[in-house]
């Protein structure tokens, strides 16, 4: 097999130099797509403030609590370009699913899934995440899993090689955590633990990190994954 670098690019070209801007996912904030669902939003806050004293739980605070999370890991990974690291943030996914982060760098490429537990007792095990006293656990490292594995996908035709991608799974403000067992094949960090992903080196060279960050910002790359 020839080297992957002199390899034509079937499709869209990843090294040009102009994405449209529709297609270009490089100026993504971090929550881009929950800020979209809430500007989107027709409940106002009397409706919000109703539907609460009524038990009821609007889907527009778990947006916003999820929104909260997705900002604080968001910023905390934006610290790690000056190391050579590249981030897109919110990538769109058919559906309405999305990668919260894309981290490539030095120290490979990481799909990074945030969830917000404020003040929350944690149990990660390896068959998944036991939130306070609920007894069955929460799909996170399913999740988590599934999504490194569509992004390695993904960059795999876009690039001409094959990525590994790791999963990583935040858990922003937690209270306690406990790990029963290590995760298998996922990364679980506390928020305070994000920018030490910068400490790693050593997988990728940096043209080849520019290449997969060229393809990940594009919005093309992502469709039918």
């Amino acid at each position: 097999m020839g080297d992957v670098w002199s390899m034509p690019w079937k499709g869209d070209d990843p090294e040009r130099l102009f994405l449209a801007p529709d297609d270009d996912l490089a100026p993504n904030r971090p929550g881009e797509a929950l800020r979209a669902r809430l500007d989107a939003s027709r409940a106002g806050p009397g409706r919000l403030l109703a539907a609460r004293l009524l038990g009821r739980r609007p889907r527009e605070d778990a947006w916003r609590r999820s929104l909260e999370g997705e900002q604080y890991v968001g910023s905390a990974l934006e610290e790690l370009t000056a190391g050579g690291w590249r981030v897109v943030h919110s990538i769109p996914l058919p559906g309405e699913a999305d990668i919260d982060h894309l981290v490539i760098g030095p120290g490979g490429v990481f799909c990074v899934q945030t969830q917000l537990l404020r003040r929350t007792a944690v149990r990660v095990g390896d068959d998944g995440v036991r939130v306070g006293r609920e007894r069955q656990p929460r799909p996170y490292l399913r999740a988590a899993r599934r999504e490194a594995a569509r992004a390695a996908y993904a960059l795999s035709r876009g690039c001409g090689f094959d990525p590994e991608v790791w999963p990583v799974l935040v858990l922003v403000a937690a209270g306690r955590v406990e790990t029963a067992s290590a995760p298998q094949g996922v990364r679980v960090l506390r928020e305070r633990d994000v920018t030490r992903l910068g400490e790693l080196g050593g997988v990728l060279h940096p043209e080849r990190v520019e290449r997969l960050y060229t393809v990940a910002r594009n919005r093309r790359t992502w469709l039918n994954v």
